[in-house]
């Protein structure tokens, strides 16, 4: 199988090319600049020639600008334009490849739990309605801008992805310093959901996905156990054999944070993936203490 993957200079992106072709398939990566070997050039904001999708029997679209940061207006522009518009544009021209040629028949479209938005302890799956706020309005038009690609009869799955779990970027990096200098501790209540995912499994569900025609829509890449922020904290300072005393309150977060730090670090979703397990995908880190011991020992 021939993949096609914008974002692939990312943590995800760069954690799937090898494991691709280990399975023996072949990752060809959208970049913005001149291409070379096994690359095709894109401007996200300017129409693509479908042609440059010839022989590509899958795309996986994982680029967008990363959210971390103080949610500006301009900040908060850029990030959703980011993730709307790239992804009109590479339905669109994946539309047309496929009516004109039959290929590529899967696009595979990176989402956010975010979708979900603010909701307690309420148990959250791919049937669940979306949420209120910034990220579930995002998310939602993330997801509608594959409409191009759904229409012309590409099977889409919409990927909401959770917090990942990497050694090397992604939610924990920032995270690892103060909790290594025993000065973590739970954020605001701590009985905040925080479903997680290890980079390991995302990468494994995006192969799945890719092979299992029975998925398509929204499905969640979050492992089957959400901990609650307290929980979180805790098995971090286990496995770094360290303190978690220091709790950061909800006013500090939202003082230097802004909105961002309400979404992210204060807001609630206890998201289950339903719909792969249903398909029958074996977690590789089903457990946070397995998912963090990896991590925190990763080389990466």
């Amino acid at each position: 199988m021939r993949v096609l993957i914008s974002g692939a200079s990312g943590l995800i992106g760069q954690a799937l090319r090898p494991v691709l072709i280990a399975a023996g398939h072949e990752p060809v990566a959208l970049v913005r600049r001149a291409a070379q070997a096994n690359e095709v050039e894109w401007d996200p904001s300017r129409p693509l020639d479908p042609a440059k999708l010839a022989g590509c029997d899958a795309i996986v679209h994982l680029a967008g600008k990363n959210i971390a940061g103080y949610w500006t207006k301009k900040f908060k522009q850029e990030a959703r334009d980011s993730r709307v518009r790239g992804t009109q544009t590479l339905a669109e021209a994946a539309a047309e490849s496929f009516r004109r040629t039959g290929q590529p028949g899967v696009f595979l479209s990176a989402s956010a739990i975010g979708y979900y938005g603010n909701r307690g302890d309420e148990v959250l799956t791919e049937e669940s309605a979306a949420g209120a706020g910034y990220l579930a309005d995002v998310s939602q038009e993330w997801e509608a801008a594959a409409a191009a690609a759904r229409e012309a009869g590409l099977r889409v799955v919409n990927l909401r992805i959770g917090v990942v779990l990497a050694g090397n970027g992604g939610a924990l990096k920032p995270m690892l310093l103060p909790f290594k200098l025993g000065l973590g501790g739970r954020i605001g209540s701590g009985k905040q959901y925080w479903s997680w995912i290890a980079l390991d499994d995302v990468v494994g569900a995006i192969l799945f996905a890719l092979q299992d025609d029975r998925l398509k829509g929204p499905v969640n890449l979050t492992a089957p156990e959400p901990a609650s922020n307290e929980q979180f904290v805790r098995a971090l300072g286990e496995g770094l054999h360290r303190p978690t005393i220091f709790p950061l309150p909800a006013w500090v977060v939202s003082t230097l944070m802004g909105e961002m730090g309400d979404a992210a670090l204060l807001g609630s979703a206890r998201v289950m993936p339903a719909k792969l397990q249903a398909a029958g995908y074996t977690f590789r880190y089903p457990t946070l203490e397995t998912a963090l011991r990896a991590a925190l020992h990763s080389k990466n």
